[in-house]
């Protein structure tokens, strides 16, 4: 398969990019995924969790609050259940769905959670279009790609990512308002909302009803430190916290082993303390194994 690569079967390259289900692990509508899709004529099955519990402890209390399951399209690569049940596993205080721009997973990601016992947060990532001199990349636009010289290969999809959670019932409305809105004003596979219309739909004047956090490096904040420096970076804190109130902005920081992580995290600290905010550690989590990540990595490259 492919130009320079030897000729693979699929079923080979299917044993190499998939796990297999552990042992006493009961779902018999894992394969394809889907059966609660419109497509699908069959209706899903109740969730069952695993026959062994699987709650325990964590020894430091932790929640995370930004994750992506394989609702997030060719982004994450864990269902939402093997997120909920990892989480369990891992004895974590909660666990929030975020997967971008959209709720398409809350139905099983709730159910699990409500099975297996464990709190939830939902919210989602947005994709945010900026106005000239907004929080974020300047050159956000509307339609087609943004270049990245520095990842290679296929053109970064345009836009900024803003992540918030729903503190309440009318948080969660107020999200679910600003979703439909940025999949009617963007294109299929291609949804997007202007930062200025979510700043009026859960901004500072419509009360404490979301938690926004930075986000990940498409995040307004990590962009503008990476491309332009700690003045910029600072500049866009600054911009969220005016729109969206101090007590509801969140500095993330998140390491994945890469040589930048510290870097980044260090001055992104720095914006946090100088500023009065408070600090989130998340995993920015796309993947509930180890054994995922050869997954997510070939669905990435996609």
């Amino acid at each position: 398969m492919g130009w320079n690569n030897p000729n693979v079967p699929w079923n080979e390259i299917e044993r190499t990019l998939s796990d297999r289900t552990p042992s006493g692990r009961v779902v018999d509508f894992w394969a394809g995924d889907g059966g609660d899709s419109p497509a699908w004529t069959r209706t899903r099955g109740a969730y069952r969790p695993p026959a062994e519990p699987i709650r325990c402890r964590g020894s430091v209390p932790y929640a995370e609050l930004h994750c992506h399951s394989n609702f997030s399209f060719l982004d994450g690569a864990s269902h939402p259940e093997e997120l909920v049940e990892e989480a369990a596993r891992l004895g974590l205080e909660a666990l929030a769905l975020t997967d971008h721009d959209g709720f398409y997973g809350v139905v099983r990601f709730a159910e699990a959670a409500r099975v297996i016992g464990l709190p939830t947060v939902f919210g989602s990532e947005l994709t945010v279009l900026s106005s000239p001199g907004g929080p974020a990349d300047r050159s956000s636009r509307v339609g087609g790609a943004e270049p990245d010289p520095v990842r290679p290969g296929p053109a970064d999809p345009a836009g900024d990512h803003l992540l918030v959670l729903a503190r309440d019932p009318r948080g969660y409305a107020l999200l679910g308002r600003a979703i439909s809105e940025g999949q009617l004003a963007g294109e299929k596979g291609g949804p997007r909302i202007a930062y200025e219309r979510l700043a009026e739909i859960g901004g500072a004047g419509t009360g404490d009803h979301w938690l926004v956090l930075t986000g990940c490096r498409k995040g307004p904040v990590p962009r503008a430190l990476e491309r332009e420096g700690p003045g910029a970076a600072r500049r866009a804190l600054e911009r969220l916290v005016a729109d969206f109130g101090r007590g509801n902005v969140v500095v993330e920081l998140w390491d994945h082993g890469l040589p930048t992580d510290s870097v980044r995290n260090d001055a992104l600290a720095g914006l946090a303390i100088a500023g009065g905010l408070d600090l989130v550690a998340t995993g920015n989590v796309h993947h509930h194994s180890v054994a995922r990540h050869r997954l997510a990595g070939a669905m990435a490259a996609v």
